[in-house]
């Protein structure tokens, strides 16, 4: 027979040897099968997940699979990875311990500590293997002074480039570059853009300065300095006035 349990302030430890790592976990109210890791268990209320990769945070929480391979999470989450130095908060959450690969959607925010970089997206993936996010829809990054947007972008962490494509733009101050496909390197500033090409640059050496007076050349007589000489039909009308 079969054995459902419901335990309260639960802190339960399991060793998944073929991950090579340990799980832990803890919640308010916990179900599943005793001493089984075949099936679903339930972490529910402040429920906490973590291994030696990443760290999960949410109001539910699923494991499931083989040595609690897969771990899915819904309601107000939060997490890290700790070696790639990474913050994420996001709406609903599917990691596979095995792969070390991430899906985070919902109004998704992800910071790279490390490059000062910011991330959001309704959809982004990250596998830890390789340092690579991939971003869809709504997609905007921030570093230092640059705004990056597109409909879909695929940022390089240890590389430090973004690759945008759909509608993809990056602004530094007051310029402007745009194309169908943009590829950043945050660490030189270099754009290389293909598409639809276009932008806009301002010259700092111009901003705030005042322009200055013209003399009439086109459509009309130069003014005469002040004390030049008059000329002869200047002076002999002088004479008969």
């Amino acid at each position: 027979m079969t054995r459902r349990f419901f335990l309260p302030a639960i802190l339960f430890f399991a060793a998944a040897l073929s991950f090579a790592e340990e799980i832990t976990f803890s919640a308010e109210t916990m179900s599943g099968r005793a001493g089984s890791k075949e099936d679903t268990t339930k972490l529910s209320g402040n429920a906490r997940v973590q291994t030696e990769t990443i760290e999960i945070r949410a109001d539910s929480i699923e494991l499931s699979g083989k040595e609690f391979r897969y771990v899915g999470a819904s309601g107000n989450i939060k997490g890290s990875y700790k070696e790639s130095n990474l913050e994420f908060e996001c709406s609903e959450l599917q990691y596979d311990r095995e792969s070390k690969i991430v899906s985070l959607s919902g109004d998704v925010k992800l910071v790279d500590v490390d490059n000062e970089v910011t991330a959001g997206a309704q959809m982004i993936e990250y596998n830890s293997n390789t340092d690579i996010a991939v971003l869809q829809i709504e997609v905007k990054l921030q570093q230092k002074k640059n705004v990056c947007t597109s409909a879909y972008a695929i940022y390089r962490k240890k590389e430090q480039m973004l690759e945008l494509n759909g509608s993809a733009k990056v602004v530094q101050d007051d310029d402007s570059f745009a194309a169908q496909s943009i590829t950043f390197n945050m660490d030189t500033e270099e754009i290389t853009m293909d598409g639809n090409v276009h932008g806009s640059v301002t010259d700092d050496g111009t901003k705030g300065k005042k322009e200055e007076p013209q003399d009439k050349e086109q459509g009309g007589e130069a003014a005469k300095p002040e004390g030049e000489e008059k000329s002869g039909a200047d002076a002999g009308k002088e004479a008969a006035e």
